[in-house]
């Protein structure tokens, strides 16, 4: 079998590879025309973040079985279409969380002690030390956003200093966090106490702009904001004007919403930081991601089993056909949970009715940790280590089986507790491939979870969704489908509405300003 690698890597993963008896070709750098002109002779690929593995290249991939990323994040790789093809899709989780550590904790030194800006003032001769006067860690207080494994090890480096470490996650449980010395708050907490702010988030429609305009003037006068997890988690138009303000004191950014940042202000702004995207840039965690994706690639074609593996692909093979539109919509609850979910996350109890699903519970219980996971975690997540997460972040995982449904034949239900809320979502699957959302808490409709979604809670009485089609109409955002659940007459709605285009906030703001409408949000599935 024939591997290409279209990135630089380390010569090891190479020599692990050609020991193993595969052709390994490496043509790091190759252009995207060429590469497409050749994949079709391969079985596996390695990637880094240089290359582009698009749809369009995928679907001359006539061999492949595996593409591996020597890194943690896909966003390079078309995943879906990959899937699509009964490519498995893998990558390396946890070769970089000390690197990512590390950076960020020496970019907030950088940024406490104004070290970039002071070297450079007496490199051109200058010897400026009240300009470059910096602030202490001891006794100030860091705000942790996203307490996964990147995040909990910048927390310990950060009280060896003394800082006080306080942090938001919507899973960690508040027993893990006490083992761990940090205070669990809410977001409003962390802008309004931090004296330092650090991300380490997935980005997804729930962070994107996270620290925006309106977050960051919650924040202390002369706060400081650091970023190695993802560009886009701070707003830059808003980091920019809060810069020039003063609300901002001083940011240190290793990522951007564009790579490379061309013509961005941020980089020759005299109170930043920057690097180019080196968190997981040193040689140890180079190295190790280059062996582990090697014996992953090696493992999998040799079929000595599969771990890293990013998407179904990699399980659906030994699961019967019946199962697979059960195990696509446990990972649509679980997203559900993620994006309507309000508060920290205590229990998960996941209850199978039928026996196909009693059958194959605990790789359902997987695809619904999977679903969750994947929307609220910064680290990646698999069908293998959702389960670990789970236990890591102190959430307790029940299971019920019950032998019949009263109106399915088989019915997955996802039942949650978080420290403000319970609620209960349920699905099934129409035909053989049709999965539909039938319950939410109360509510009883028929939902096909794909796409955009607008849900909202209003009082059941007449003209509610005449208003709400007012806005979609008045803003071009045509309605697909429309499913509308209720307790009783005049008392409380649920209406979910499939729409073809994206919802600003704006419009979201309009929505909730009708008298009537409880809440409106919009998810993506």
């Amino acid at each position: 079998m024939k591997i290409l690698i279209s990135d630089p890597i380390e010569q090891s993963c190479v020599d692990i590879l050609t020991r193993e008896g595969f052709q390994v070709d490496a043509k790091p750098g190759i252009p995207a025309n060429e590469l497409k002109s050749i994949i079709g002779d391969y079985d596996a690929l390695v990637v880094r973040s240089g290359t582009k593995v698009t749809a369009d290249i995928i679907a001359q991939a006539k061999n492949m079985k595996v593409i591996g990323r020597a890194g943690a994040g896909v966003d390079n790789i078309d995943v879906e279409a990959a899937s699509r093809r009964g490519i498995i899709v893998m990558n390396t989780p946890g070769g970089n969380t000390i690197s990512t550590a590390e950076h960020t904790v020496s970019l907030l030194l950088s940024l406490a002690r104004n070290i970039p800006h002071a070297q450079m003032s007496l490199i051109q001769g200058k010897w400026e030390r009240k300009k470059y006067m910096g602030t202490e860690l001891f006794g100030k207080t860091l705000g942790v956003v996203g307490l996964g494994k990147v995040g909990r090890e910048v927390a310990v480096r950060c009280q060896s200093f003394g800082m006080n470490v306080i942090g938001f996650d919507p899973v960690l449980s508040s027993d893990v966090a006490l083992k761990l010395k940090i205070e669990l708050v809410s977001l409003d907490e962390i802008y309004r106490r931090s004296d330092f702010i650090t991300v380490h988030t997935p980005l997804n429609d729930e962070t994107r702009g996270l620290l925006n305009e309106k977050t960051i003037a919650q924040c202390k006068k002369g706060v400081r904001l650091i970023n190695c997890a993802r560009g886009g988690i701070i707003d830059e138009a808003a980091l920019l004007a809060a810069l020039n303000s003063g609300q901002v004191s001083g940011a240190a950014l290793d990522v951007y919403m564009s790579e490379p940042p061309k013509d961005n202000p941020l980089v020759q702004h005299p109170h930043i930081v920057c690097t180019p995207h080196l968190g997981a840039s040193t040689e140890e965690a180079q190295e190790k991601v280059a062996i582990q994706i090697a014996e992953q690639i090696a493992d999998a074609l040799h079929d000595r089993g599969i771990s890293g593996a990013v998407n179904a692909v990699a399980l659906q093979a030994g699961i019967p056909n019946e199962i697979k539109p059960y195990l696509s919509l446990a990972e649509t609850l679980g997203s559900l949970q993620a994006q309507l979910m309000k508060g920290t996350l205590r229990e998960i109890t996941i209850e199978t009715r039928g026996e196909l699903l009693q059958k194959h519970h605990e790789l359902l219980a997987d695809g619904v940790l999977k679903g969750l996971f994947s929307r609220l975690m910064s680290e990646p997540v698999n069908y293998i280590n959702a389960p670990i997460i789970a236990a890591s972040m102190g959430i307790h995982i029940s299971e019920k089986k019950e032998r019949d449904s009263e109106n399915y034949s088989h019915l997955l239900t996802v039942e949650y507790s978080t420290d403000v809320e319970e609620r209960i979502f349920a699905g099934t699957v129409f035909g053989t491939t049709k999965p539909r959302i039938v319950r939410i808490d109360s509510f009883y409709f028929e939902v096909n979870p794909e796409g955009i979604l607008l849900f909202y809670t209003n009082t059941d009485k007449p003209g509610m969704l005449a208003q709400v089609g007012s806005i979609l109409a008045s803003e071009k955002i045509n309605i697909a489908g429309l499913a509308l659940g209720r307790s009783n007459f005049g008392g409380k709605a649920l209406t979910v509405v499939s729409v073809d285009n994206p919802i600003s906030d704006g419009v979201l703001a309009k929505m909730n300003s009708i008298d009537g409408i409880f809440e409106a949000k919009v998810i993506s599935l």
